[in-house]
């Protein structure tokens, strides 16, 4: 018998961030090699635009697709499949050839990593008594500014010593490696002999009656639109993530042109900025973790800790009046920060108001409607840049967006209380 520990549960948390630093670092290489690819292939801007698109639709229709796999086979084999799916798709950039080509492999890579945050959600939920999941959460979803701050360091170290097809190739490795852990060390809790049965107690205890229920039974998908709480977790997805896809790809644009970064050298100011989402995903999931312990009603603690950081997301609006660039970089280091504590908390509702059979399920749905905003945003940005770079006024549209993005989150958070306002958690027979 393999010897037995009292803290498993947060192994299992490792395995998550490890996964989603993986998902991040693939999903960021082609934006880092773009100046090498875009000359070695004549590549225009609209070009990669396209390629770029590809990416962000087949994710949306990936989140779906994978939401309602992981939650009709279990998250185990689940999790197996999305992370080759997505392995695969990222090592073949490197036998592409033209625009077409990337846009090709950029299809798979979207798909198989959809079904990154659908997994981990439901392995939470499977995993932590509710007073916990929140930290859980916060702690794999750092993963997301570790694997950006990864690809800021090994891609030049790659580079340096083979070419970019051999980065391609290495990086997409790397989840063939995560896959041998996971099937080495993940079953569901009732079923994982290395468990004390002292965690595997803590963990049922702490967790609805029928989130524990051996028995497996489906649930109709489409039931899961006509319940308000589904549409409160789509509303803190899709009016919020495409705010976060505007501060991954547009930031080094915007310091570039604003205070004339040189984006061919490493840039601590982005490391700096990407390096405090890991502080904002982990303390989030602390205080809402921690107001649960205290004993506040989850839900309540919940869009507590959300309003609050929707108050102070409002800090994002004053970068218009920053004059040096280390003043910007800690105002958008503590938007950035406050996103994630945002996103952290919102990740965890599924779980909150959904028996565990319909997590992943929500959490796809959710995430398509964050991917679907990912792509209709960046439209208004452009249009906006466009028109005010032609006025000879960039930083005015700049401006613009940033106070789009600091009043959205009170939107949201409205718009989720009222949605929830007498939400009880949903019974598994609703949804058969």
């Amino acid at each position: 018998m393999p010897n037995k520990t009292k803290n498993y549960r947060w192994l299992i948390v490792v395995l998550l961030f490890t996964a989603t630093t993986i998902n991040y670092l693939d999903r960021q290489i082609i934006g880092l090699l773009k100046p090498i690819l875009e000359k070695e292939f004549v590549w225009t801007e609209t070009d990669f635009a396209r390629i770029v698109m590809a990416f962000t639709a087949a994710y949306a229709l990936g989140l779906l697709l994978f939401g309602w796999l992981i939650d009709k086979i279990g998250t185990k084999l689940g999790y197996s499949i999305t992370i080759v799916f997505w392995s695969i798709a990222g090592m073949l950039h490197a036998v592409a050839r033209s625009a077409f080509g990337f846009g090709v492999a950029r299809v798979g890579l979207g798909l198989g990593e959809a079904g990154n945050y659908p997994a981990a959600v439901k392995t939470v939920a499977e995993w932590f008594p509710k007073k916990e999941r929140a930290l859980a959460t916060g702690l794999f979803n750092a993963g997301t500014s570790v694997g950006v701050v990864v690809a800021l360091l090994l891609v030049p170290w790659i580079l340096s010593h083979y070419g970019w097809q051999e980065v391609f190739w290495i990086t997409g490795a790397l989840g063939f490696v995560w896959l041998v852990f996971w099937l080495i060390y993940y079953d569901i809790p009732a079923q994982q002999k290395r468990l004390s049965a002292e965690e595997l107690h803590y963990i049922v205890s702490g967790q609805d009656q029928d989130e524990h229920d051996a028995e497996k039974q489906p649930v109709q998908w489409i039931k899961l639109f006509t319940f308000p709480q589904t549409w409160a977790y789509i509303t803190g997805k899709g009016l919020i993530d495409p705010i976060y896809w505007f501060f991954l790809f547009w930031l080094p644009s915007y310091f570039a042109s604003t205070f004339n970064l040189d984006l061919k050298k490493p840039s601590l100011e982005l490391m700096l900025i990407y390096t405090a989402t890991t502080i904002g995903s982990i303390g989030g999931g602390y205080l809402s973790s921690w107001l649960i312990k205290k004993g506040w009603p989850t839900l309540k603690a919940r869009k507590t800790v959300l309003l609050a950081f929707a108050v102070l997301e409002l800090s994002v609006i004053l970068i218009q009046f920053a004059g040096d660039v280390w003043i910007a970089v800690g105002l958008i280091s503590f938007a950035v920060a406050l996103h994630q504590a945002w996103a952290t908390n919102v990740f965890t509702l599924p779980s909150d108001l959904f028996p565990k059979q319909a997590v992943s399920s929500v959490v796809g749905i959710g995430g398509m409607a964050g991917a679907v905003g990912g792509i209709l945003f960046p439209i208004l940005i452009g249009s906006l840049l466009d028109s005010y770079k032609a006025a000879g006024n960039l930083e005015e549209g700049y401006n613009i967006i940033f106070t789009i993005c600091g009043c959205t989150y009170l939107i949201a958070w409205l718009i989720i209380h009222l949605l929830t306002k007498t939400a009880k958690i949903v019974e598994l027979d609703e949804l058969r």
